[in-house]
């Protein structure tokens, strides 16, 4: 057998065996790690509908996530921020000082989740969605 032949016997039998290590079956995340979701200790699914009753009116809803990254819509980021300088308390963000047509059009906004392991629910129903923001920032803003 010549040096090339060794050489090219050598090198098949590599790429053999790296196809068989590619095309072996992964192995299935522990069960405890596929089972926790969210992976963060601060988020909130945040559900926004129109009317004063949340069951029946028009609504829609989203996962806001903080950790490690801000994700769920396009003002995640500012929302999140937000809540860490409340510690998560929605009732505790800074009233916005705007003006709101005094049209009445009611939203009912629902947060369910946690923040740093502690349990957040919290519902209200606004006049309006400009009230709505001005008194919840950015949390409420999904549709943005």
């Amino acid at each position: 057998m010549t040096y090339l032949t060794r050489v090219t016997t050598a090198a098949g039998a590599l790429l053999a065996c790296a196809g068989l290590l590619a095309a072996a079956p992964a192995q299935a995340a522990p069960r405890a790690a596929r089972t926790t979701f969210p992976l963060t200790d601060n988020w909130l699914y945040l559900t926004v509908a129109r009317g004063e009753n949340a069951q029946t009116g028009d609504k829609h809803g989203t996962l806001l996530m903080c950790d490690p990254l801000p994700l769920g819509y396009a003002r995640a980021a500012e929302a999140c921020d937000e809540l860490s300088k409340v510690d998560g308390d929605i009732t505790r963000i800074p009233q916005k000082k705007v003006f709101c047509p005094m049209i009445y059009a009611p939203v009912t906004v629902h947060a369910h989740g946690q923040w740093n392991g502690q349990p957040v629910d919290y519902q209200e129903t606004y006049t309006s969605k400009c009230a709505m923001e001005a008194r919840t920032g950015a949390v409420f803003a999904v549709d943005h």
